[in-house]
This record gives structure tokens, sequence and C-alpha cells, in this order.
């Protein structure tokens, strides 16, 4: 830390990255992270990050957002089938670490989903049909998945064209019908009481939220069946 004193701003990011530090030792300190109500993350960067969250979470250090990322969605060849016993089944172990975290996740943290949400989206879609190599070319729309207190789960928000060649974007994609900020203006606003979208995503105003979550209230009461979505 005496490296950066007196180096302006430097020493006052510095300075919140050895406090953000401290806090972390201070949560490790109790040893090796046990899941609640059973939970089995996967053993995977995805898997481990999604538990690093929770144990966050658990000791109320005041976290409020939190990113992770999983790559290797770049499926341009052999991305595999639904039957794991056909050929290379890439895209079936890319889901099953998904699904596997996010299940662990909630089921490690359920007594706190009211106050959760989480969102999972992509930056990029994938081409409807597959290519002559067995995997799919870079696409335009795709799909997120929202879970968590408030969520208004059980269904699907937004518009769905179908899948008829006619109702496609250029050359077979996906068509986008619903902008990725409103669905995430949305929850900044309703869940995390920012209303300050205008700071959050300047180039964007025209707003179409879909419904996807409940305002939050405090204190907050939800369903186990509103969870998923």
């Amino acid at each position: 830390a005496s490296m950066y004193q007196g180096n302006g701003f430097v020493e006052a990011q510095g300075a919140e990255v050895f406090e953000a530090m401290a806090i972390l030792d201070k949560v490790t300190a109790g040893g090796a992270y046990q899941p609640a109500n059973g939970a089995q993350y996967p053993n995977s960067a995805f898997g481990n990050a999604l538990k690093t969250i929770a144990q966050l979470i658990k000791s109320d250090v005041g976290l409020e957002v939190a990113c992770v990322d999983k790559g290797g969605w770049d499926t341009h060849a052999g991305q595999g089938t639904a039957d794991p016993t056909q050929g290379n089944n890439t895209l079936p172990a890319l889901l099953n670490d998904l699904q596997g975290g996010l299940y662990a996740f909630y089921a490690d943290l359920k007594d706190r989903m009211g106050s959760i949400t989480v969102i999972t989206m992509s930056e990029f879609g994938r081409r409807l049909a597959d290519n002559a190599s067995n995997g799919t070319d870079h696409g335009h729309g795709n799909v997120m998945f929202v879970m968590g207190g408030g969520v208004v789960g059980g269904k699907v928000h937004g518009d769905w064209p179908g899948l008829a060649p006619e109702k496609l974007y250029g050359p077979g994609d996906l068509a986008i019908t619903t902008d990725f900020r409103d669905v995430l203006g949305e929850i900044l606003k309703l869940r995390v009481g920012n209303s300050m979208l205008d700071q959050v995503f300047p180039n964007h105003t025209d707003y179409n939220f879909r419904g996807v979550v409940k305002p939050r209230q405090r204190p907050f009461r939800a369903s186990l069946d509103d969870f998923m979505a």
C-alpha cells in the first residue's frame, strides 16, 4: 500500500482494493465454505465462481452486483446433440455445467432468494441451422433467463415470431424482439431500486418493460413458485 501513497487516483483506487481484500480474508477465515441444503456446485470455473458469490452474499458484506462469465459457446464445429452417446457433445457439456451451477446456487441460497435476482445472457446468438462441420455459426437473437425473488415466472416474456423462413433474420437467424436493456433496466429499477437508467444505458431511452419482475417490497416476501422463469 505504501507504494501508491501520494499517487492521487491510484492511491484511492488501491485503498478500495486493499479494503476488499481485507473483507475477503475475513470472509474466508473460517475455512472451506460449506454450501447449504445439500447444494453441490460443479467442479468448474463457473461452479466455483457461483459458490464464491454465494459465500459473499451470506457474509453480508454489502454485495449488490456480481458477474460471472462462462465461455466456450463459440461452437462452430462438433457442437453435439442431446444424445450424450452421439459424437462430440460440446454443447450438452456446456449446458450441463450451466444448469448444474444455477441449480446449486438456488438450493444454496434458497432462504435468501427473495432478495436475489439472477440473469443469464449472451452478447451474441447462434445460427438456427447447423453448418457443414456439425456446428453453428454466429447468429443474431438469443434468450435470457431470469431466476429469483419477484420474478413473474413460469412463462416466456416477449414476442415469439416462430421459425418459419420468412420470420428469420438475415441468413437464417432468430429475430431480436426484445432489447436486452429493457430487461436489465426493468430489473435495475424494480428490484435494485435504481431509477437512473439514463446513466446506466445513456444511449437507450425508449424502454419497453416486459413485466419480467414485480416491484420489490420491504420487507420482501414471495412464494417459491414465483422464483423461476
